[in-house]
């Protein structure tokens, strides 16, 4: 193996943790993603640090908490002063590129304060997220313009799909007995084949780009972001995948009665969302998660064409891989739909890792449930590629300890993730300001407690309630674990990394050296 392994980052929008073979899903078939668990490491208790695409990505590419990189939303730029990953390995001789979706929106007006030319190379690195922007693609809303610059709607169009809006018209809607396009984005229509032929879909296409990028990258290490779109919304798949399960594969929904009873506020509003009243009624769940299944399935076989290529040109065993998701997917659980709060379903995401060098060879085929966070994959690639983390900036820790012996002496004790619903309809039922609407979870891997501002807390116990159906935010029995957690959460604040201009070895360099500097003060 070369001295610096290729990154194969791949990151899958919407896939819960449950939804795999490896992780105890019980009728999916995900067989390429469960051999890499079985011979890399399965970390079994990771979370996201903000449970939506942009905030989640943000902390994934930056290494730090949504608390400090700021960008708390979809939508809301990410501070230019903000490094990336492609910032800490383009040093050490990577090229570092993405093809798919970031949902980074990049800081105009910091680019003109500064004179950046969002044109020149420098302005399209901090436009695109610190990548090089192999291909880019969020997907799109069906009503919006088609960017001219959008290839894969150039790619449909070259292969005969016709219309302003390939990416809804083909690949995201389906067909009516009398050959109407029927919008993927309405749940009825999930069941439908989508009209796109499956090897013009956009996980194939995606692919096809990964492969070509990395065939491209024979003359130096590479790190790829491989981010795919599905199974994200709209739930639609391309034939053989959109009936290759059917409602008897369709896990009972985790919702109870239980549940409804002295419902907290903030659960409650969500619950009045479109999504939650929709994904609470069987029909629509029976409809929807068969096609959501095989939109991972359809993944999970793209997957082994790609790895199949890797082996081919002998770059496999030269290449660190690891499989995550932004976030997960309520689907009905807790009566909820789409993602943003902190039940398991919506906050814990895969996180395999396949590391194919010798030192890792101990923890082939491991389940670790110690706690992992998306931010620690900044660390962990900065150390793959031979450098020094700098740990005045990152939040997350390296996961190589883990990898190879997988004895640490001290590991993380509490993890967190973060919600800014300011932007919901959720907001207006509250009657709260925009700077009223954070949320923001710690879990010592056991006990998992919720913080809202202006409303009471959450508290489950993941050992004793798994499915997480008694909330404990009010029971005496408890507080004392709630005030434990409230303090961790206070301590946890107190510690973040503000100083982020010069390096803890600098500091440490220079303490008590003022008189040596001319500076001599205090002296008689």
């Amino acid at each position: 193996m070369a001295k610096q392994p290729n990154i194969l980052f791949i990151m899958a929008d919407q896939l819960r943790a449950d939804y795999l073979g490896c992780n105890g899903h019980p009728t999916i078939k995900t067989p390429t993603i469960d051999a890499l668990a079985a011979a890399g490491v399965n970390f079994t208790k990771a979370y996201t640090q903000a449970p939506v695409c942009g905030p989640s990505r943000m902390s994934f590419y930056t290494g730090r908490y949504a608390f400090s990189h700021g960008a708390t939303y979809n939508n809301v730029p990410l501070k230019i002063s903000e490094q990336t990953m492609g910032d800490y390995l383009r040093p050490l001789g990577y090229r570092v590129g993405l093809v798919g979706k970031t949902h980074m929106k990049k800081d105009v007006e910091g680019m003109q304060r500064l004179g950046v030319d969002p044109e020149s190379s420098r302005g399209v690195l901090l436009s695109e997220c610190g990548f090089e922007p192999y291909e880019r693609d969020d997907g799109l809303h069906p009503d919006q313009s088609v960017s001219p610059d959008l290839a894969y709607n150039n790619y449909l169009r070259e292969l005969g799909y016709a219309g302003q809006n390939p990416w809804h018209e083909w690949a995201n809607s389906g067909e009516g007995e009398d050959g109407e396009v029927l919008s993927g984005w309405y749940m009825r229509n999930c069941n439908l084949p989508a009209r796109v032929k499956e090897e013009h879909s956009e996980t194939a296409y995606t692919t096809d780009r990964a492969i070509s990028f990395i065939r491209e990258s024979s003359d130096q290490p590479w790190c790829l972001h491989l981010s795919y779109i599905k199974p994200h919304w709209p739930y639609i798949a391309p034939a053989p995948y959109h009936d290759m399960y059917t409602a008897d594969d369709v896990v009972a929904v985790n919702a109870t009665e239980q549940e409804l009873e002295n419902l907290h506020p903030v659960i409650q509003a969500f619950m009045g969302h479109d999504e939650s009243v929709n994904f609470s009624r069987e029909d629509v769940r029976q409809r929807v998660i068969p096609a959501y299944m095989g939109l991972i399935t359809q993944l999970d076989d793209h997957l082994a064409r790609l790895f199949t290529f890797l082996k081919e040109i002998g770059e496999y065993d030269n290449t660190v891989i690891v499989l995550t998701a932004d976030h997960g997917d309520y689907l009905g659980d807790h009566w909820l739909g789409e993602k943003e709060l902190f039940h398991e379903a919506s906050a814990r995401i895969p996180m395999i890792v396949h590391d194919p060098r010798a030192q890792a060879n101990d923890t082939r085929g491991r389940e670790d449930s110690r706690l992992v966070e998306a931010i620690d994959l900044v660390p962990t690639f900065v150390e793959l590629a031979g450098g020094k983390v700098p740990d005045h900036i990152l939040e997350g820790r390296s996961l190589l300890p883990l990898l190879q012996s997988g004895v640490v002496e001290q590991w993380r004790e509490f993890a967190i993730s973060e919600a800014d619903y300011a932007w919901r309809k959720a907001r207006f039922a509250l009657d709260l300001a925009p700077d009223q609407t954070r949320a923001i979870m710690i879990t010592d891997g056991r006990w998992k407690y919720v913080h809202y501002e202006h409303f009471r807390p959450q508290l489950f116990d993941l050992e004793l309630d798994p499915y997480e159906q008694r909330d404990l935010g009010q029971a005496p029995a408890h507080a004392d674990q709630r005030e434990r957690l409230e303090q961790a959460l206070y301590d946890w604040y107190r510690l973040r990394k503000t100083r982020t201009t010069i390096s803890n070895e600098t500091v440490a360099n220079m303490t008590g050296k003022a008189h040596a500097r001319g500076y001599l003060f205090g002296l008689w």
